[in-house]
């Protein structure tokens, strides 16, 4: 396993990244976005799991910060991703797949970077998607079916206050960037996704239910829910089977096999 951190040039800003490269026969790229509500977490802290991560779908894998808020706001954390992808992209072989993917919070923008790529007929192989939330109001019964859980509704409210600041929605070279990929008008057209989440997780019905809205929009969707497991799965430490029974493992071979599969079709 081979890992190196670059700054990208962003224009007004650079965005830190870690590209880990599990070896010579690696297929594939995929942008993978951290958690942490879009105000913490960071490449740094995120470094074990990616590189797991990478280890487990035999692909090359970019871990990418993004302007955190309440400094920098809807939709700065999709544009950084939007970005990413971009550089990624340039760096592919031919006809060599790339995807996008995070966790939690990073989950949403990543999924919301998807939505923008197809608006700009730019698509992807995939979205890895784990344990997204997706309602601001946080209005769904698995937010109060467990108590004590992380992350708490009343917590998680005002977090989604301080990254959208009132804008739902933003417009950037006449494409929609969607705080929530729940306000979009259509979700027909989308790269294949992967969705995990857990039992415990407060944002399990978010997850579920965007998987059926995926799939009753016509897209190919693989859904997971861990049984017992809480929020944060995908940071499990031990390796790419942590966990029980291995949501960052499951992530990576179904993605794994997805590309595959496409390597595979003449």
């Amino acid at each position: 396993m081979q890992w190196q951190s670059v700054r990208l040039d962003a224009g007004t800003h650079r965005i830190p990244v870690r590209i880990y490269r599990p070896g010579p026969r690696s297929y594939g790229w995929l942008v993978w976005a951290h958690g942490g509500s879009r105000q913490a977490g960071s490449v740094e802290h995120w470094h074990g799991p990616v590189m797991d991560l990478a280890r487990t779908t035999g692909c090359t894998v970019v871990s990418t910060g993004y302007r955190p808020a309440p400094a920098h706001r809807h939709p700065a954390q999709v544009e950084d991703v939007l970005t990413t992808l971009s550089w990624a992209e340039d760096r592919t072989a031919d006809g060599e797949p790339f995807a996008v993917g995070g966790d939690s919070a990073g989950g949403t923008v990543a999924a919301c970077a998807a939505l923008a790529r197809r608006d700009r007929d730019q698509p992807l192989a995939a979205q890895v998607l784990a344990y997204l939330p997706l309602d601001p109001d946080c209005a769904a019964a698995s937010y109060t079916s467990e108590r004590g859980v992380f992350p708490a509704a009343e917590d998680l409210r005002p977090a989604w206050q301080t990254y959208r600041g009132g804008l739902e929605t933003a417009v950037r070279g006449g494409t929609p960037l969607y705080s929530t990929p729940l306000t979009a008008q259509r979700l027909d057209g989308l790269a294949p996704a992967v969705l995990a989440v857990g039992e415990l997780d407060p944002v399990r019905d978010d997850v579920t239910t965007y998987a059926r809205l995926l799939r009753a929009a016509g897209n190919t969707v693989r859904l997971k829910v861990f049984p017992r497991t809480p929020h944060v799965a995908f940071l499990a430490v031990g390796g790419p089977g942590a966990g029980n029974p291995g949501l960052r493992r499951w992530l990576g071979t179904a993605l794994r096999e997805q590309l595959r599969r496409r390597k595979e079709t003449p």
